[in-house]
């Protein structure tokens, strides 16, 4: 089994435990070299890391005979500029989620690493969590018969989104389409997406409305939607960060039962039946991504599957890019930000 080692273009927060330190604590795997455009802040990050190569330039990481696979970990605006050089030096690339801006910027990425033959896979971590596979396992078994529908509800109060208000006259960059490809609902949104699309399989018909409600920032705050998956199961989702009060839910409905789970925290899955009620604590591991990745790592070996692909998370861009189309003129096209 040989030992897959990792470069990293980027060193921003999600790095630091959600995904940085899964490269070495994942089995079979390294991570050698790390990269951000302050070589000052390339250089603390890699010494506090114990890894022992870093840079100020992407030309590094890409160029580098000694890496096998690359992590793109910068802003959104920057993930197919990364993965057509990434893939163009034959490396293989495990990028951030949102994928790209865009469907388009997808499609393209997805191109451009099937022509080079190089694997790509986006970092929508939580199919490879316990508690999902556990979801997976619930739904698959038939503990709630025939699947009927999924309902999804996020609200975030101002006091929980105050990190996107203007501050001296500069957005920041989750606040920015220009940088992040959208609001909150893009950035966040796009997990309980590509969950539903791993539990039921791709969208087919998606229909929805988006607004700024509250003024705040530019882009997106309120969203609702509905959907058709292609297994037939219906879908709606409600979206809102400029509520009263925080709250997120999602409800899989089937004939004999209906299961409740939030997305982002690991609070007890419930399964509810007739008049009983049984729950399932599962907590998730201190490097979130680290299941993931040793599935990538374990693909790369040739005894393994990772189960977040270029393909699943351009499904779940297409289905952003038409609920955000009418905010974003053209955006299920080929819209770029500001152009």
């Amino acid at each position: 089994m040989k030992t897959i080692r990792w470069g990293m273009i980027g060193c921003g927060d999600v790095t630091e435990v959600k995904s940085g330190p899964a490269f070495y604590k994942a089995k079979n795997s390294k991570l050698v070299a790390v990269m951000r455009r302050s070589g000052a802040l390339a250089q603390d990050y890699a010494k506090r890391h114990n890894v022992p190569n870093w840079y100020d330039n992407a030309n590094a990481i890409i160029n580098d005979p000694n890496i096998d696979a690359v992590y793109i970990a910068t802003l959104t605006d920057t993930h197919a500029h990364y993965a057509l050089r990434c893939a163009a030096a034959g490396k293989a690339v495990y990028c951030e989620k949102p994928m790209g801006m865009t469907y388009a910027q997808c499609h393209q990425m997805l191109g451009a690493a099937r022509a080079a033959g190089v694997p790509l896979w986006v970092a929508f971590y939580r199919r490879a969590l316990p508690r999902y596979q556990k979801l997976q396992e619930l739904i698959g078994g038939g503990a709630i018969g025939n699947v009927r529908m999924v309902l999804s509800r996020q609200f975030a109060s101002s006091d929980d989104t105050s990190g996107m208000r203007v501050s001296d006259g500069q957005s920041p960059w989750r606040a920015d389409p220009a940088r992040s490809g959208g609001g909150l609902f893009f950035e966040t949104a796009c997990h309980t997406l590509d969950s539903l699309d791993y539990f039921f399989g791709p969208i087919e018909e998606v229909r929805g409305f988006a607004a700024n409600k509250a003024g705040i920032y530019r882009s997106e705050d309120t969203v609702t939607a509905s959907y058709r998956f292609a297994s037939g199961v219906f879908g709606s989702g409600a979206w809102c960060y400029s509520a009263d009060h925080s709250y997120e839910m999602n409800e899989i409905v089937g004939d004999k039962g209906r299961i409740v789970y939030q997305t982002s925290k690991p609070t007890p899955i419930r399964l509810y039946r007739g008049e009983s009620v049984e729950e399932f604590k599962i907590e998730d591991p201190p490097h979130v991504h680290q299941p993931m990745i040793q599935s990538i790592v374990d693909e790369m070996n040739g005894v393994g599957t990772c189960l977040s692909t270029g393909e699943s998370a351009g499904r779940t861009s297409w289905v952003m890019d038409r609920l955000l189309a009418e905010f974003y003129p053209g955006r299920d096209r080929d819209w770029i930000p500001g152009g």
